[in-house]
């Protein structure tokens, strides 16, 4: 693991009390989060929870209300393209130029972020590789499944090495083979070069198998956060104090469920599983 995940420098990734809204509606209301260098972090919450405006404000796609945002000790507010130059924002429904090769819209990408045409190329061949697209690099996007574009859109938020990734439903039209790969590169990432995730997803169990803390939105504001072992520790003393017995190593899903306002569903869960 980088150094930097065991604190040293600054933060990641700070919100502090972040919101957004709508008229009268507070999407985002009042988040305080902070994600660590060399950390995958989980941002589950049910739809319309406000994951995606969070998302979209982190990346400077929206400004917010009120609050402050700074990544790696960047202000993003005042200085948004220093801020944007450090991150890769991948939302759940990406855009893809597809009457380019998969190469030329590598190229694209780069320039946009000043690199140089040959170390776009270069480095643009390595991560088509990386993510087996490197025998269709000269081929129109649109002749690309659903799961290969996925692919190309995470080869191209990786061009410029971002320290931070911020992705929205990141498993979206994987099937398992590219689904594992793309755990194993958030891994090496994270554990190898310090960069940080921050991950919005509806896969639970996703979040469970790959983040080393999570956060848990309802209605704009966090109902829940820590690690999955400490989100069930919380709430086994919260049901052992209320007269409940313990229950130990209840699964992520459960305490979502929980927490959000699904407890109908978890003892239907449970029921079947029994």
């Amino acid at each position: 693991m980088s150094p930097a995940a065991h604190g040293e420098g600054p933060a990641a990734l700070t919100l502090g009390g972040l919101c957004k809204r709508f008229g009268r509606v507070a999407a985002v209301d009042g988040i305080d989060l902070s994600l660590r260098p060399g950390e995958i972090f989980g941002f589950l919450g049910p739809n319309g929870a406000g994951k995606t405006t969070t998302l979209r404000l982190i990346a400077g796609l929206a400004r917010p209300t009120s609050g402050a945002i700074s990544i790696f000790g960047v202000d993003a507010l005042a200085d948004p393209l220093a801020a944007k130059a450090l991150l890769s924002y991948i939302p759940d429904r990406p855009y893809l130029y597809e009457r380019l090769a998969a190469i030329e819209f590598l190229h694209f990408v780069g320039g946009l972020y000043g690199m140089r045409r040959s170390e776009a190329d270069r480095r643009g061949r390595e991560l088509l590789g990386l993510f087996d697209l490197a025998d269709r690099a000269e081929e129109r996007i649109e002749a690309y499944s659903h799961g290969m574009k996925q692919r190309l859109v995470f080869a191209a938020a990786l061009l410029h090495r971002p320290r931070l990734i911020v992705v929205d439903e990141p498993m979206v039209g994987l099937d398992p083979r590219g689904a594992r790969l793309l755990k194993e590169v958030l891994r090496a990432l994270t554990r190898e070069q310090g960069a940080a995730v921050f991950l919005s997803t509806h896969a639970i169990e996703v979040a469970e198998e790959i983040c080393d803390r999570v956060a848990i939105i309802d209605r704009g504001r966090i109902a829940a956060e820590g690690t999955v072992d400490e989100l069930r520790a919380r709430r086994d003393g919260q049901a052992h104090q209320g007269g409940a017995p313990a229950a130990g190593s209840r699964p992520l899903e459960q305490i979502f469920l929980e927490i959000t306002g699904g407890a109908e569903f978890a003892d239907v869960i449970r029921a079947l599983r029994g």
